[in-house]
């Protein structure tokens, strides 16, 4: 072979094998599996394996096997898997992924360690799908449909069940922890445990219990063979038959120039490559399924389909006429890179700001406010509105009205101030913690 020869077929080799390692994985063919971070309060951080460390963590994150998640002081955080179950963190909380695959037969196979702090797990239990819960020296094994909550400490571990049966086994054996009861396990003596007919109230428990009812009520409003991210659709717009399109998905207050690419990150995976992740509070199943699509009168509407590939890039289809924002994962680095105006991490709401024709939810926390299509009509009449929004999921905790609207505003405010107050409710964090703006 002559050394120009062996020099292109080096370069070949090289090429390849880089192709292999940052290659995603279609979940249709591998037992990868990648589920949800569906909300996030205040500081909540990540390791993503990338050798980066912890970095700060945002709305939409993937997370796959082997990711931790940390809550700090006043952080909170959820995840959701693909069935929609979920499992929700207290600040001071550290969770590793430890297994996210799938069996021989196709079932999901789920283990997460709880290395401190404290966590509420509500697990649908979906047909042959299983999930373990490891902390202290204890193991819980569902196969079953379970909500619970677990802490744990150097001193002393709780395991209190809201509903269903919850077994728990370790050194002092195995002990079954029904309904409305609390077993503690004193990490001292070999983690032996007492039961007690009772649960002791935990100051998060309305919060568990809030978000359980938010998915309650807005995941019966959709229909994908997947549960994860299907509340939120919900909540934030909704499904519409479009002649010779078939049945499409378009958030509320969208507006003339939005386009869904427009705000977000890009977030790296050893072994899968950059991913693109949505700013936007609904921004799950749009961005990995399906295919987004320009519909003359509409705008951007989200075609649901591709159930069996995920998309670390979403699809879209739309005009040459029509502005999107590039889809170009970035090169050079393993950075999380910020698109637009970046991620979003969730802040206090402000209790009053102005609502934007463009906004696409941003600002909105999950049931802060009621009846989001009224008021994406008033938007769209007016191009804004003034709002007082509740504390999130006051919709679903007995508050019906939601917040409420400021029907006077909606004549006086400029376009220009009604951005700053979208801003500062949405809390975008665009900067620090490893994140690199484009």
């Amino acid at each position: 072979m002559s050394r120009g020869s062996l020099y292109r077929f080096s370069v070949f080799v090289l090429v390849a094998a880089a192709c292999v390692i940052l290659a995603t994985p279609s979940l249709a063919d591998s037992q990868a599996r990648i589920v949800r971070l569906s909300d996030v309060q205040g500081s909540v951080q990540v390791d993503k394996n990338t050798g980066l460390g912890f970095e700060n963590a945002f709305l939409n994150l993937p997370i796959t096997q082997g990711v931790k998640l940390k809550t700090r002081a006043g952080g909170r955080a959820e995840v959701e898997f693909e069935d929609g179950s979920s499992m929700r963190l207290a600040p001071g909380a550290t969770v590793e992924f430890s297994t996210l695959g799938l069996n021989d037969s196709g079932k999901r196979i789920s283990v997460v360690n709880l290395v401190e702090g404290m966590a509420y797990v509500n697990w649908l239990g979906a047909a042959g799908d299983q999930f373990t819960l490891n902390f202290s020296r204890e193991k819980i094994a569902l196969d079953h449909a379970a909500h619970f909550r677990v802490d744990t400490s150097a001193e002393v571990a709780n395991l209190a069940v809201f509903k269903g049966e919850v077994e728990a086994e370790g050194p002092a054996g195995t002990v079954s922890v029904e309904k409305r009861k609390t077993a503690t396990f004193d990490v001292a003596d070999n983690d032996k445990y007492t039961l007690a007919n009772k649960i002791a109230e935990a100051p998060l428990d309305s919060w568990d219990k809030d978000a359980t009812a938010y998915h309650d009520e807005y995941a019966k409003r959709g229909s994908s063979p997947y549960g994860y991210g299907a509340s939120d659709l919900g909540y934030y717009g909704s499904y519409t038959n479009v002649p010779g399109y078939g049945l499409m998905w378009q958030p509320y207050f969208t507006g003339a120039g939005w386009d869904p690419f427009m705000d977000g990150a890009w977030a790296f995976y050893p072994g899968f490559g950059y991913m693109f992740v949505s700013a936007y509070p609904w921004g799950w199943m749009p961005y990995y399924y399906g295919n987004w699509m320009y519909v003359p009168g509409f705008g951007w509407m989200w075609q649901p389909g591709y159930w069996n590939t995920w998309n670390p890039i979403p699809r879209y289809t739309g005009p040459t006429t029509v502005h999107v924002h590039a889809l170009t994962p970035p090169t050079g680095t393993i950075k999380t890179v910020a698109v637009g105006r970046g991620p979003t991490v969730s802040t206090a709401a402000s209790s009053r700001f102005t609502l934007n024709s463009g906004s696409a939810g941003l600002g909105i926390a999950r049931g802060s406010l009621g009846n989001l299509r009224r008021l994406n009509s008033q938007v769209a009449r007016n191009g804004f509105a003034a709002v007082h929004p509740a504390p999130q999921f006051a919709s679903t905790s007995g508050h019906a009205s939601g917040g409420s609207v400021s029907h006077a505003s909606t004549a006086g405010s400029s376009t220009g101030s009604s951005t700053s107050h979208v801003s500062a409710a949405g809390g975008h964090a665009s900067g620090g913690g490893g994140v690199v703006h484009h």
